[in-house]
């Protein structure tokens, strides 16, 4: 009578912690897309950015208004931020959220620049962080940048 007590409690035992491991699988699993983009459609092979438990990984990003580069690299380096700062904001964060950033640049020249608009974008700590020189970008761009963000 005990071993088939036993027996039953081992086997209720083991239900639970696969429904626990079936639910945790399923939470992890969750994602939310920014500015989505499919295979299905006919837009660009990327979405915007993915949140994937908690964690937020922001798509490159260029400074250009249609197609077109500014003509200081400080305004490029806004309109970038500009639009991290939007897509951070869509999934309810700010730029204090960016744990990390990789920056692509095509003339490691324009470091200083991109640091003077950079820098006025944070309160806090900043995100842990890589310049890249690159060689060319899209759309002759000076900046891309990625990152990835967390509440």
């Amino acid at each position: 009578m005990f071993k088939l007590a036993v027996t039953r409690l081992i086997h209720t035992l083991i239900v639970v912690a696969c429904s626990l491991i079936v639910s945790v699988s399923a939470i992890a699993q969750s994602r939310d897309y920014i500015n989505p983009s499919s295979a299905a459609g006919d837009g660009l092979p990327f979405s915007g950015a993915v949140m994937a438990d908690g964690t937020l990984y922001l798509s490159g990003m260029l400074g250009v208004i249609d197609g077109e580069v500014p003509s200081t690299p400080e305004e490029e380096t806004r309109l970038i931020m500009e639009q991290f700062k939007a897509t951070l904001a869509e999934a309810g964060m700010t730029m204090d959220d960016l744990v990390s950033v990789t920056i692509y640049c095509s003339d490691v020249t324009h470091y200083a620049a991109f640091n003077s608009v950079y820098r006025t974008y944070f309160s806090g700590n900043y995100p842990a962080r890589a310049f890249i020189g690159s060689g060319n970008l899209l759309f002759d761009a000076r900046f891309e940048m990625q990152g990835i963000a967390v509440k």
